[in-house]
Protein backbone atom coordinates (compact mmCIF):
# COMPACT_ATOMS: atom_id res chain seq x y z
CA UNK A 1 0.00 0.00 0.00
CA UNK A 2 2.72 2.44 0.97
CA UNK A 3 4.43 1.46 -2.27
CA UNK A 4 1.17 2.32 -4.12
CA UNK A 5 0.66 5.80 -2.46
CA UNK A 6 4.69 6.28 -3.47
CA UNK A 7 3.99 5.33 -6.87
CA UNK A 8 1.33 7.72 -7.16
CA UNK A 9 2.99 10.60 -5.85
CA UNK A 10 6.32 10.03 -8.17
CA UNK A 11 3.97 9.90 -11.36
CA UNK A 12 2.08 13.09 -10.62
CA UNK A 13 5.41 14.78 -9.93
CA UNK A 14 6.64 13.27 -13.57
CA UNK A 15 3.30 14.67 -14.44
CA UNK A 16 3.54 17.98 -13.34
CA UNK A 17 6.65 18.52 -14.53
CA UNK A 18 6.13 17.39 -17.79
CA UNK A 19 3.21 20.13 -17.97
CA UNK A 20 5.30 22.69 -16.92
CA UNK A 21 8.13 22.01 -19.79
CA UNK A 22 5.28 21.40 -22.47
CA UNK A 23 3.34 25.04 -21.08
CA UNK A 24 7.29 26.75 -22.01
CA UNK A 25 6.88 25.17 -25.62
CA UNK A 26 3.66 26.35 -26.63
CA UNK A 27 3.59 29.54 -28.67
CA UNK A 28 1.05 31.94 -27.33
CA UNK A 29 -0.73 34.63 -29.73
CA UNK A 30 -0.29 38.08 -29.25
CA UNK A 31 -3.63 40.57 -29.00
CA UNK A 32 -3.58 41.47 -32.85
CA UNK A 33 -3.82 37.97 -33.66
CA UNK A 34 -6.51 37.23 -31.09
CA UNK A 35 -8.74 40.41 -31.78
CA UNK A 36 -8.85 39.36 -35.60
CA UNK A 37 -9.41 35.78 -34.70
CA UNK A 38 -12.44 36.46 -32.36
CA UNK A 39 -14.23 39.01 -35.14
CA UNK A 40 -14.11 36.59 -37.39
CA UNK A 41 -15.70 33.85 -34.86
CA UNK A 42 -18.42 36.54 -34.03
CA UNK A 43 -19.26 37.52 -37.40
CA UNK A 44 -19.43 33.80 -38.12
CA UNK A 45 -21.68 33.43 -35.27
CA UNK A 46 -24.05 36.16 -36.98
CA UNK A 47 -23.90 34.93 -40.37
CA UNK A 48 -25.12 31.44 -38.94
CA UNK A 49 -27.50 32.52 -36.60
CA UNK A 50 -28.52 35.01 -40.23
CA UNK A 51 -28.91 31.63 -42.08
CA UNK A 52 -30.63 29.30 -39.50
CA UNK A 53 -33.36 32.02 -38.92
CA UNK A 54 -33.75 31.91 -42.55
CA UNK A 55 -33.98 28.52 -42.87
CA UNK A 56 -36.47 27.66 -40.07
CA UNK A 57 -39.06 30.62 -40.90
CA UNK A 58 -39.09 28.44 -44.67
CA UNK A 59 -39.45 25.54 -43.12
CA UNK A 60 -42.11 26.24 -40.20
CA UNK A 61 -44.01 28.35 -43.05
CA UNK A 62 -43.89 24.99 -45.36
CA UNK A 63 -44.57 23.21 -42.26
CA UNK A 64 -47.54 25.16 -40.96
CA UNK A 65 -49.10 25.42 -44.86
CA UNK A 66 -49.14 21.66 -45.15
CA UNK A 67 -51.16 20.74 -41.64
CA UNK A 68 -53.31 23.71 -42.39
CA UNK A 69 -53.62 21.92 -45.83
CA UNK A 70 -54.59 18.70 -44.01
CA UNK A 71 -56.74 19.81 -40.97
CA UNK A 72 -59.21 21.93 -43.08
Amino acid sequence: MADDAKNWFERTKDYINELKLEMRRVTWPNRKQVRGTTAVVIFSVFLFAGYFFVVDSILNRGVTGIMHFFTK
